[in-house]
């Protein structure tokens, strides 16, 4: 049994229109109800109200794909924190891969986003992972500890132990390839010992640590039963109705 509290959220990434994200929701959302892991689904902005809508009287979250670092100003398009607060998003997704390589953001603003997020009191799940030209080279222990030290860059202990940091091997993600569960774990103690260096084990010891890359009914149980996987940041597999399977797995 993990010390650590399951988390499984599901990134829904560009996909159903508001009505169809409600459909969807409706149609899990007793199945997905569970008291022994914390569930999130991160949906597109313009089903945040709509999902959180269909979701009431559930302990099934909302978290958002992504924030600005800046509470206002002129950032046409962008969202920012306060925005998503007053809705009562709990939690958003930072420095996902896809917005790291085809959106420009870097070590440096995710750092700023992650901090921004908690000075609202939003959960940042922190995405970090290593490509595969970097995993070949036999980096991935460097990558992750350069990630980690600028992610959590003037956070405080406190700050850091309520984070999310989801793994994600940039190879893993939507290829249908996973990292073998000892790649995985692998990375998760690395990641995990990284925090306990710069803080405590104490600090460490409470981070959540998600895996994520083709996470699904088959690899879940295996992987969320690793002593430094806290879960899944679940892609295509959080927006079919076996996305059950994959939450239940978190009662390992």
């Amino acid at each position: 049994m993990h010390k650590r509290r399951t988390v499984v959220a599901g990134n829904w990434k560009m996909n159903f229109t508001p009505a169809e994200a409600v459909k969807f929701a409706s149609e899990v959302k007793d199945k997905i109800n569970v008291d022994f892991t914390d569930v999130v689904l991160c949906v597109p902005y313009v089903s945040l109200q709509p999902v959180m809508d269909a979701l009431k009287g559930t302990n099934i979250k909302v978290g958002a794909q992504n924030m600005h670092y800046m509470d206002s100003g002129a950032y046409t398009a962008e969202i920012s924190g306060p925005m998503l607060k007053s809705m009562g998003v709990e939690y958003v997704i930072i420095g996902h891969s896809e917005r790291r390589e085809k959106f420009g953001e870097t070590d440096t603003t995710v750092n700023l986003r992650a901090l921004n997020a908690i000075k609202h009191g939003i959960t940042p799940i922190i995405c970090v992972g290593e490509s595969l030209k970097q995993r070949d080279a036999a980096r991935t222990n460097e990558i992750l500890v350069k990630q980690i030290n600028i992610a959590l860059d003037g956070m405080t202990a406190a700050q850091v132990a309520d984070v999310i940091i989801a793994y994600e091997p940039i190879w893993a993600i939507g290829t249908g390839k996973v990292a073998t569960v000892e790649q995985a774990e692998d990375a998760c103690k690395t990641i995990r010992s990284r925090i306990a260096e710069i803080h405590s084990n104490n600090t460490a010891n409470k981070v959540r640590i998600q895996y994520g890359g083709s996470v699904d009914p088959a690899n879940a149980k295996d992987l969320f039963s690793q002593p430094n996987i806290d879960g899944g940041l679940v892609g295509g597999a959080s927006m079919k109705p076996s996305f059950e399977d994959v939450v239940k797995a978190g009662a390992c």
